[in-house]
């Protein structure tokens, strides 16, 4: 006979739309254990499972704070409702709580304000919360199912039937309870026991605050900036100007790498891949990009998750996984091996070709050319990293198209997606890596008169050798990065160029004068000396610029770009990965608009 021996949740904290899927663990006649489902469909051994989730909800609903969604809420914003905030984000443990995060807190005032023409009134916020009543249970929703305790105080809700269950808005604050039992598929009667385990409190989705698109064309104002905000939620997102793009770059962080040893800081719940997966999605399909660039995605989730529900969202998909002989840092399942995913909106653009970098097989060229026999070993044993790059040449299909000076001609762009090395010490390795990559895009670039945009993480700050060649197009033979080239693959040192004319879009923040209030502020979260953002990876351990989006500027200009993070907000409890902010980088999102070709 079948038997349950088992239950255990893989969370113990449920989120608002995040699939809760228990482990259960069955025993077999023969003794043998297994946790694969056993449905009425596919019976096992006679028997299958049934399952049934349940809300036991309070007489009084607990609010929790939206800050701090362990905690339960002890004041309400009523500014927030004034304006038709969503009430879950009106909520907070205490008035420190509410103070220490008004400045951000007003900014979701400030946007639905400006969302129903309505004026905010400046302050600090103390006159705007108010203490929480006594809150009722709602009456809407499932009908009430008999409660073996009739003097708990609580009633229960059936509130779903299989093995999976996604909380909801109405879950918030209640308990939900997990019921199986093993039944005879012919009888149709449940054998032995049920077994049950009860979740902690549902607790809403952390939000950030929303980050803002900033004008930097000449002439653009603070209240463009404002207005052109994107809300993770949809709401205000602004939409792409006639003839103009919009290009995400973002490292997500794979789940293999997400572990607690690393990311201790972060809570367990917030680490686990059913949680993150859903916040990002929500995160990068509410920036609305037209193209997506993504590292760090693993094969698995990119096939299972990220393709198909992007699709629905009306992109197409493109994927070049990282190769596997350095396989010594891929122990197990080879699912894990992540890559660069691009996607691109189906009626934006279409896809003309794809290119694939492997830098490995390039290493192998380049040892047999160069490298004598008796350093081959060692030589490969260094350059071969499992780092790759994906290119895509896309046509635009927007306004503006087929080309910006009307001639006929197809408007062609080439985006190439790239995941530097990370080895700090292996600089040569980086450099060679992003030389490399540099090289290909050039014969691109002689093949077709074609924009290009080079984004992904190069695990280089600024002002190193491999951002240097990207920015400057060559190296001072005097830089010391240069000093490290065991193997002699960086020389001669003349040939470390490229003929690309790159700019970072960020730079932008820092190159154009004068401007709103906004742009300045901007200003002051990039490096003088690089102009550069300050950081692009935050965590306990790093924090500085990893991750660019270059452009030629012979023929893009940028339009805008989503603002950059404040570094004491963020680090203000925690560091990244944090309940907020799904990955250890941030986003980078630039508008462009592509320049007239002249006429010779």
């Amino acid at each position: 006979m079948v038997s349950i021996v088992r239950v255990h949740l893989p969370s113990e904290i449920p989120i608002v739309g995040c699939e809760i899927t228990p482990y259960v663990l069955l025993r077999r006649p023969d003794g043998s254990a297994t946790t694969d489902d056993a449905p009425e469909s596919v019976p096992v051994d006679g028997c299958f499972l049934r399952y049934k989730w349940i809300r036991i909800q309070s007489d009084k609903k607990v609010p929790v704070c939206s800050i701090h969604p362990t905690e339960a809420a002890t004041l309400q914003c009523l500014g927030c409702l004034k304006v038709k905030i969503p009430v879950t984000k009106s909520y907070h443990c205490s008035a420190k709580c509410f103070s220490d995060t008004w400045q951000h807190h007003r900014v979701l005032h400030e946007r639905a304000a400006n969302t129903e023409n309505g004026t905010e009134e400046d302050g600090s916020g103390d006159h705007l919360f108010g203490r929480l009543p006594t809150q009722s249970p709602s009456t809407n929703g499932p009908v009430p199912i008999v409660n073996p305790d009739k003097n708990s105080g609580e009633t229960w809700y059936e509130v779903g039937r299989s093995k999976t269950y996604t909380p909801t808005s109405d879950d918030i604050g209640h308990v939900l309870r997990f019921e199986c039992v093993v039944v005879d598929v012919d009888t149709r009667i449940p054998v032995g026991a049920v077994s049950n385990i009860l979740t902690s409190r549902v607790i809403p989705a952390p939000t950030p605050t929303p980050r803002r698109m900033i004008p930097v064309v000449p002439g653009g104002s603070g209240a463009e900036a404002i207005q052109g905000g994107f809300d993770m939620d949809g709401r205000n997102a602004s939409v792409t100007s006639m003839g103009t793009f919009t290009v995400l770059s973002y490292n997500i962080l794979a789940d293999t790498y997400a572990t607690n040893d690393v990311y201790s800081y972060c809570p367990s719940w917030a680490l686990s891949w059913t949680y993150r997966r859903q916040n990002l999605l929500r995160e990068i399909v509410g920036y609305h990009a037209d193209i997506i660039c993504l590292q760090e995605v693993q094969s698995n989730h990119y096939e299972e998750f990220f393709a198909p529900e992007l699709d629905k969202h009306g992109y197409q998909a493109l994927y070049k996984k990282r190769t596997s002989e350095y396989l010594q840092i891929y122990p197990g399942n080879p699912n894990n091996i992540d890559g660069c995913a691009t996607f691109f909106r189906r009626d934006r653009f279409t896809h003309v070709k794809k290119y694939e970098v492997e830098f490995n097989k390039a290493a192998q060229s380049l040892t047999d050319a160069v490298i004598t026999a008796g350093q081959k070993k060692a030589a490969l044993n260094r350059l071969i990293k499992d780092n790759i790059a994906l290119i895509a040449v896309l046509e635009a299909k927007f306004g503006g198209s087929p080309s910006p000076d009307n001639s006929g001609k197809r408007q062609l762009l080439c985006v190439a997606n790239t995941h530097v090395n990370v080895q700090q010490e292996l600089k040569d390795v980086k450099l060679w890596q992003v030389h490399t990559l540099l090289k290909g895009l050039e014969k691109i670039a002689v093949s077709a008169d074609i924009p290009m945009l080079v984004c992904g993480d190069f695990n280089s700050v600024p002002g190193s050798a491999p951002h240097t060649l990207l920015a400057l197009g060559k190296i001072d033979q005097m830089h010391p990065d240069l000093s490290i080239d065991p193997l002699g693959i960086l020389r001669p040192i003349n040939k470390l160029n490229h003929q690309l004319c790159l700019v970072s879009a960020y730079s932008s923040f820092a190159r154009i004068g004068g401007g709103s209030y906004e742009l300045e502020q901007q200003r002051r979260r990039t490096d003088p000396q690089t102009n550069e953002p300050l950081f692009t990876n935050c965590t306990r351990d790093f924090i500085g610029t990893h991750d660019y989006i270059f452009y030629t500027a012979d023929s893009l200009t940028v339009q805008s770009l989503l603002e950059l993070v404040d570094e004491e907000s963020l680090r203000k409890d925690t560091a990244l990965p944090s309940p907020e902010w799904s990955s250890d980088h941030i986003a980078l999102l630039a508008e462009f608009r592509c320049k007239p070709k002249l006429k010779h």
